[in-house]
């Protein structure tokens, strides 16, 4: 086992002593056995820890760290993946709410190690009910990043899943303080991006993980102030020009600003809260678009006026 990668395994756990169990296990079923497993509580208030710490004493591989504060869920992962050992190779993430199959660790690997270009590795992922990050080729198994990115922004195929889908080659996160940048609330998205400019993707044709979507208080958050329709825009915004032609950047950034404006438009008779329009106010000004734009107005009076007529045909 000496000759064969080490592997950290990492969890970040707040509350989630439902599903902990579950999570754990599907490590401890790993069919790869060169491995760290980190599990980092994050000042929990239920029995996540009890559940933690009671497997950590029948297995010397799982470590566990205590959060001393409270941290939000970003800097967590930041700081969770702080905790991985110096001399990892890799570094596979897994949220305490979702599980891996057992052979994940083990086909993960076997792609990042046949080409030493990859920095990140993915497969399909059963998202609730649903298999995705599918539509790549299936007689390929190392795809250019730079491809991969241009399109995926080209909305070809989205095929990073979530953190728990990815295994990370290591040296990105040691040479890294910061590995997830905190002005997104969808870091692990934005972060593929940023990878993959200076290397290449695996992916395996393979169900290796699952997501749990109901229990992510995230998940619940993001939808509440639909950061997705923002972000995406942020990340064309920053990385179109890399990955795009000039002409076709232009073209597909004037149809999300025109989507864009037409949601703040109509959610302007959704009684959103403050909390809402902070957000967008604020996501709007960092990438040059105030939240009072001409569109934005234009939206707004467009939606007025299907609304009229909605009732003029009552």
């Amino acid at each position: 086992m000496k000759d064969q990668p080490f592997v950290s395994i990492v969890t970040p756990v707040y509350n989630t002593e439902k599903y902990l169990a579950e999570c754990i296990q599907s490590v401890l079923a790993q069919t790869y056995g060169n491995w760290e497993y980190v599990i980092v509580n994050n000042c929990s208030s239920d029995r996540s820890l009890k559940i933690a710490e009671g497997y950590a004493e029948k297995d010397s591989r799982i470590r566990i760290h205590n959060n001393v504060q409270f941290l939000d869920l970003i800097q967590n992962w930041n700081h969770a993946l702080r905790q991985i050992s110096p001399q990892s190779k890799y570094c596979k993430v897994v949220h305490a709410d979702d599980w891996l199959y057992p052979e994940c660790v083990s086909e993960m690997l076997e792609i990042a190690e046949s080409d030493p270009t990859v920095g990140l590795v993915g497969s399909y992922r059963l998202d609730e009910n649903t298999v995705n990050c599918d539509g790549l080729p299936h007689a390929m198994s190392v795809f250019s990043g730079k491809d991969i990115c241009r399109w995926s922004l080209l909305g070809k195929g989205y095929f990073f899943g979530t953190p728990t889908t990815l295994l990370i080659r290591s040296t990105l996160i040691h040479e890294n303080k910061d590995f997830y940048n905190t002005s997104y609330l969808h870091a692990d998205n934005e972060i593929c991006y940023k990878i993959l400019k200076n290397w290449n993707f695996g992916f395996v044709h393979q169900v290796l993980s699952y997501t749990r979507r109901h229990n992510e208080t995230n998940t619940t958050f993001t939808r509440r102030l639909n950061s997705f329709i923002l972000e995406g825009l942020m990340i064309l915004k920053n990385y179109g020009p890399v990955y795009l032609e000039k002409e076709e950047y232009n073209k597909i950034l004037k149809t999300n600003i025109k989507k864009y404006n037409q949601f703040l438009g109509y959610s302007v008779f959704k009684r959103k809260g403050k909390e809402f329009w902070s957000y967008h106010k604020s996501g709007r000004q960092k990438i040059g678009y105030p939240i009072g734009s001409l569109g934005v107005t234009w939206a707004s009076l467009g939606h007025i006026y299907n609304r009229l007529l909605d009732r003029l045909k009552i």
